[in-house]
């Protein structure tokens, strides 16, 4: 026996409204997880969220046209579409990261899931409008379903980075918002009558609903485990702690003889050989100094250089500015980072400031004698900017006029025209500035930027009983060999952040 036609008379235009809704929610965040991930994982934030967007968008068209082969049944064809919606977008990002560690092609499972996910989503709203259209006039019609679906991209913009990213996580996030979908389709087989939906149609729907929000449900319950799981397969030793804060995702490890911290996976140090970094960027600039007594560190918020500078007994006071309050509360109350930093932050002298460095900087009127500023890389335009001639102008402002800065400049061997492009835009701000390198283990040959205010000798001496550096070998940190001498670069400006593409462009050759 076939299944009666829908009549347009019964169907619930709020509960289709509100669908509408959630809709443009979920698909908003689904794409900028997908977004998120390929750049946690891939680096390259903005080709990686340009991509996924023209994808996504594209994907949406393939969609609505496929929409037009629909002819019956809408609303059980739509309620299908939102159950395989939620089971999709639920998954994508536990899919993605194991993909990314056991998938050799991890980009036909990025770009795959996100045109599975952008289709879905385009064939709703095309059979949404189809549904109502004997319910308003043409004009009412797309007004109230354009109205929704832009009102609930708006929530879903402001919900990402202000829940999802720093409350919720990847994982748990694409479970929740999965979960939602379910929970609506469910709900919608609860809102129309029996000529609009017969019994058999309705029962098979709450089945297919019902299943898949008991496994995303089951994903969001167990998704710290799930989690774990995924992080295991991208990092070599055991994972001891990790934090998702708004602003990055903090994971430390642990071996046999060292931990590491990591950064939205991008290594930041390892216990080990930390002490040859942080001595080559800290005692260099301290020593052209003299005897520094106001210290600025921008970054740096695991402690670690500020335990350098107290070394030093001319300093009387250490500003310590980072813009992530999880990663200084870390630097005081974890274990690990409390012996690597000596307690250096819970030192007297040390002012904590959680803030942008860049906005920070614009608004003070105090003057140091030193600045020490040890950014993570420039992979993104968000920390390309705090390398640009506008920030190096305004860190000229905070330092006296016999003041000196020193930057951390990525590696002048695997990053030739990067590294120099920081020489180059320091220089164009105004600043003298010497480069020097040092080799650290973890990393390979890192490189520094020694910069004043006026022309400057390369230091001689540094403090006595450190573990790596001593005068000979501070001298030789500014000589370069061949493969790392200088090349030419344009500088870095806030409105071309070239050097973002030149890092992009040198890292994707090692990764």
């Amino acid at each position: 026996m076939s299944e009666p036609e829908q009549q347009p008379g019964t169907i619930n235009a709020a509960a289709i409204l509100a669908a509408v809704f959630i809709i443009a929610i979920s698909g908003l965040i689904y794409e900028l997880l997908a977004g998120t991930v390929a750049s946690y994982l891939l680096g390259d934030s903005v080709l990686q969220f340009s991509t996924v967007i023209g994808v996504y968008l594209s994907a949406m068209g393939v969609g609505a046209f496929l929409s037009g082969m629909i002819d019956k049944k809408l609303i059980a064809r739509f309620i299908e579409v939102e159950i395989a919606l939620a089971l999709v977008g639920g998954l994508s990002s536990t899919i993605l990261y194991f993909a990314f560690a056991r998938v050799g092609a991890f980009g036909v499972v990025l770009y795959g899931l996100v045109l599975l996910i952008g289709t879905l989503v385009g064939l709703e709203l095309p059979l949404l409008l189809r549904i109502l259209k004997d319910r308003y006039e043409l004009k009412d019609l797309v007004q109230r379903v354009l109205t929704v679906d832009y009102v609930g991209a708006l929530v879903a913009a402001l919900a990402f980075p202000l829940l999802i990213v720093p409350k919720l996580g990847m994982v748990r996030g694409s479970f929740a918002v999965g979960a939602l979908n379910a929970l609506v389709a469910l709900l919608l087989t609860l809102a129309f009558s029996r000529e609009v939906l017969p019994a058999r149609t309705v029962w098979r729907l709450r089945v297919q609903g019902f299943v898949v929000l008991a496994v995303l449900l089951a994903g969001l319950v167990m998704s710290d485990r799930i989690t774990s799981l995924t992080e295991e397969e991208l990092y070599a030793d055991a994972i001891v702690y990790t934090e998702s804060t708004p602003y990055q995702r903090i994971v430390i490890t642990r071996g046999r003889a060292s931990f590491q911290l990591f950064l939205n996976g991008n290594l930041q140090f390892a216990s080990a050989d930390e002490h040859r970094y942080h001595e080559a960027l800290v005692h260099p600039v301290m020593a052209v100094v003299g005897a520094p007594k106001r210290v600025l560190v921008l970054g740096g918020g695991d402690g670690l250089a500020v335990r350098e500078i107290l070394q030093h007994p001319s300093v009387e006071k250490v500003t310590l500015v980072d813009l992530d309050p999880a990663m200084t509360r870390l630097a005081r109350e974890h274990p690990l980072l409390l012996a690597q930093n000596k307690d250096a932050v819970a030192d007297p002298r040390v002012e904590v400031v959680n803030a942008d460095a860049m906005i920070w900087l614009g608004e003070i009127t105090d003057k140091y004698d030193v600045a020490i500023v040890d950014f993570p890389d420039p992979n993104t335009f968000s920390l390309g900017k705090l390398y640009t001639t506008r920030f190096y102008r305004l860190l000229a402002r905070a330092l006296t006029a016999e003041g000196a800065v020193v930057v951390q400049a990525t590696s002048p061997l695997l990053a030739r025209k990067s590294f120099w492009c920081v020489v180059e835009t320091m220089e164009a701000a105004g600043w003298s500035a010497r480069a020097y390198h040092a080799t650290v283990p973890a990393f390979g040959e890192w490189g520094y930027v020694l910069a004043a205010r006026k022309p400057f000798d390369v230091p001689q001496e540094t403090v006595a009983n450190l573990k790596y550096l001593d005068g000979p070998t501070m001298r030789s940190m500014f000589v370069f060999p061949r493969d790392m001498s200088r090349v030419s670069a344009e500088v870095n400006r806030l409105d071309n952040q070239i050097l973002v593409q030149y890092y992009e462009e040198e890292w994707s050759r090692w990764n």
